[in-house]
């Protein structure tokens, strides 16, 4: 930007107030999401909080007791195991909302990066002769796309019998249940609460919290999670689930969920 053109627009925000407040209202899914992603990228203590969730696992497993069938870890993929910060940071970049085409492009790519700790614990639930189960809700058309991007990590379990992809509902409680036909498992991974149990799904906030309370003694345990600030139901339930809100509308309901003192 010219200086001329900076010296423009500091004088048309300060003669228009309204025309700041209009243009800011209306970007909320590319600025609202540059500190998220910015966390993920660019933080030690993302690191530190996705290491410590993996050290954490890795000491359930060691103590782990087999009981007759097979042992199985139920995990979810994205921001789980691979790390698609790259996908969000590019939207904002362009100034583009997600879209689903756009999402598969990026799949397609097999470019996504292990997120920290993750392929270590992996390889380790090989050695304990744990099986793998990815059950993501990519949809099943990125399938290959998603495979060769888990070989290219070497990960465990790489292959078709152990990927589970939403084909119909969102819901993976009956994926899940598949599994636990044949195996025992001994853990669930995920970043979003609806990776480990339907009690979750479609809640309000309030009931969420409930949930996860009234689990407690999980978390740790059997099921263990990673953070994620860039999306998940925790964003759709501050919407209520209402996917047809404008930026203007999403901006109010942002507002009216902020506890101030």
């Amino acid at each position: 930007m010219t200086f001329l053109r900076r010296i423009s627009l500091v004088f048309l925000i300060a003669v228009i107030p309204g025309l700041a407040v209009s243009q800011s209202s209306t970007r909320l899914s590319s600025d609202s999401k540059m500190l998220p992603v910015l966390f993920q990228q660019q933080s030690a203590e993302y690191r530190a909080l996705c290491y410590q969730a993996f050290n954490i696992a890795t000491l359930r497993l060691e103590s782990v007791k087999r009981k007759g069938l097979p042992l199985a870890i139920v995990t979810d993929i994205d921001e789980t195991i691979l790390d698609n910060s790259y996908y969000e940071a590019q939207r904002i970049k362009d100034g583009k909302e997600f879209t689903p085409k756009t999402w598969k492009e990026w799949t397609a790519k097999s470019s996504a990066t292990l997120v920290p700790g993750a392929g270590d614990f992996l390889k380790k639930a090989k050695l304990h002769n744990v099986v793998i189960f990815y059950v993501s809700n990519r949809d099943t058309s990125e399938i290959m796309g998603t495979l060769v991007n888990l070989k290219k990590l070497d990960l465990p379990n790489a292959d078709n019998e152990h990927l589970l992809f939403m084909s119909d509902v969102s819901s993976k409680e009956k994926r899940r249940q598949q599994v636990m036909k044949n195996f025992d498992v001994v853990m669930l991974i995920g970043d979003n609460l609806n990776d480990f149990t339907s009690l979750f799904e479609k809640k309000s906030i309030a009931d969420r919290k409930t949930e996860v309370d009234r689990v407690q003694p999980d978390w740790g345990n059997k099921f263990i999670m990673l953070p994620n600030a860039m999306y998940g139901e925790w964003e759709n339930a501050l919407y209520n689930y209402n996917r047809n809100l404008t930026n203007e509308q999403k901006n109010v309901l942002l507002m009216e969920r902020l506890i101030g003192y």
